[in-house]
């Protein structure tokens, strides 16, 4: 049994797969199928069917599943300049009208997104999603990474422990966790150095290009790294993956239009600005919008600093009343802390957040103490309690990030919205299919 893939001119193939396209003239039908590799036409004349199998030819209608024999043959008028002389045929299903024709609205086609991911842009993207992901992986294992499994459902929150799902966790109160890195640190001192890659829930009440109420989480967790180190990791990282799409595949990234050679000028190093730094530029470019110490940055702002960019760039050194509590102070400058950004060029918005850890229990403490007033919250220190440990028992510096391979997908393949990097994507409007 052959697919598209291995259908080669002059040789009998039998296929199964999907009608992507149909058209008849006089007695010819043309059929464009299509399975994961890809395209080919197929065409069956009237003279080599009977009667009642030309009648069920031209009934078969779009996306129904088929199964083929035929001889391959070159037509340069043809898809890919070959095609399938139709001897054998036979409908394993016969589809229904199909609900989405050529023109259609955004929301119907996420309405539908069940159905459109067959489409042939959609299982390009996902053909890629699936090659990050296998990079990625392949990346930290070589450099001595062991793959973890965190908890999903969680009492504690990784960042701010606002913008959580809360859900009922039998007669308890419990919530989807933003972030496995808690549980990464915890494994870390068993295995020194890990990642986790599971999906991560956040309850942002965002409207943009670039933000998912679920994702998928990319975080590693290492002992005796500091913020350069884990900087490099980071940057060898993101070019390992922008690099190995261009051999694994070529094909896909031609179809969806990617600049291939773009991807492999993803090359270390990636230029590091601080944190005030880059206020001073944000300032400089929009002089009738001034931002003052302490403001995060929008996607305005990192329009700004990343338009002209070719690779990525690090912001390092942000004001700690807008950093989560385990990020250390700086010692050369104590307004901020020891954390790094990294952002996609083109506006494309921020990839990564890393920082240190806080290693030291009493420093730690302090840390929250100063998170709660600074950010008017309130930590219910019995579910970090556990968190404390690790603080107690033998501790010892580290430092991680936080991946998110949507934004990642949508820089790489400069999709206009984050929602076509994921198969079903979750937004503040959306939860289904």
């Amino acid at each position: 049994m052959s697919g598209i893939k291995e259908a080669l001119e002059g040789k009998n193939t039998t296929i199964r797969a999907w009608i992507h396209r149909k058209r008849s003239s006089g007695g010819v039908i043309f059929l464009i199928l299509r399975d994961r590799d890809g395209l080919i036409q197929a065409v069956a004349h009237k003279e080599n069917f009977s009667e009642e199998e030309w009648n069920e030819l031209e009934k078969v209608r779009i996306e129904s599943s088929v199964e083929i024999e035929g001889e391959v043959r070159k037509n340069e008028k043809a898809l890919n300049s070959i095609e399938i002389e139709i001897k054998k045929f036979k409908i394993i299903s016969n589809a229904e009208p199909y609900p989405i024709t050529e023109y259609q609205s955004t929301e119907l086609l996420l309405d539908y997104r069940h159905l459109w991911l067959r489409s042939e842009r959609m299982i390009n993207i996902m053909k890629i999603r699936s090659y990050v992901f296998k990079l990625a992986r392949e990346y930290l294992d070589s450099q001595g990474f062991f793959e973890i499994t965190p908890p999903i459902i969680t009492k504690a929150g990784g960042e701010t422990g606002s913008q959580l799902f809360e859900i009922k966790y039998f007669d308890e109160k419990a919530y989807l966790t933003e972030s496995s890195q808690l549980y990464a640190e915890a494994m870390a001192f068993a295995l020194e150095k890990v990642y986790s890659f599971a999906p991560s829930f956040r309850a942002e009440k965002s409207r943009t290009v670039k933000h998912l109420a679920e994702y998928w989480h990319l975080e590693p967790e290492a002992l005796f790294y500091d913020l350069n180190k884990l900087m490099e990791l980071e940057e060898n990282l993101v070019s390992y993956i922008a690099n190995g799409l261009v051999k694994l595949a070529s094909k896909e990234l031609e179809m969806l239009g990617v600049n291939k050679d773009y991807l492999l000028k993803i090359n270390p190093p990636f230029k590091r600005i601080t944190y005030e730094e880059a206020l001073n530029i944000i300032n400089q470019k929009r002089p009738e919008k001034q931002l003052k110490w302490g403001d995060d940055f929008g996607v305005e702002e990192e329009r700004l600093l990343t338009m002209e960019e070719e690779k990525p760039i690090f912001i390092t050194y942000w004001p700690k009343e807008i950093k989560p509590f385990y990020m250390p102070i700086n010692e050369k400058d104590p307004r901020t802390v020891v954390c790094v950004d990294m952002q996609a060029p083109h506006g494309h918005g921020e990839i990564i957040g890393g920082s240190e850890r806080i290693w030291k229990y009493d420093e730690l403490i302090e840390r929250f103490k100063e998170t709660e007033k600074s950010q008017g919250i309130k930590f219910n220190m019995e579910n970090y309690s556990w968190y404390l440990d690790l603080r107690k028992f033998g501790s010892a510096p580290h430092a991680g990030f936080g991946m998110g391979i949507e934004r990642l997908i949508k820089w790489l393949l400069n999709l206009e919205n984050i929602r076509d990097a994921i198969p079903f994507p979750r937004t503040i409007n959306r939860v289904k299919p």
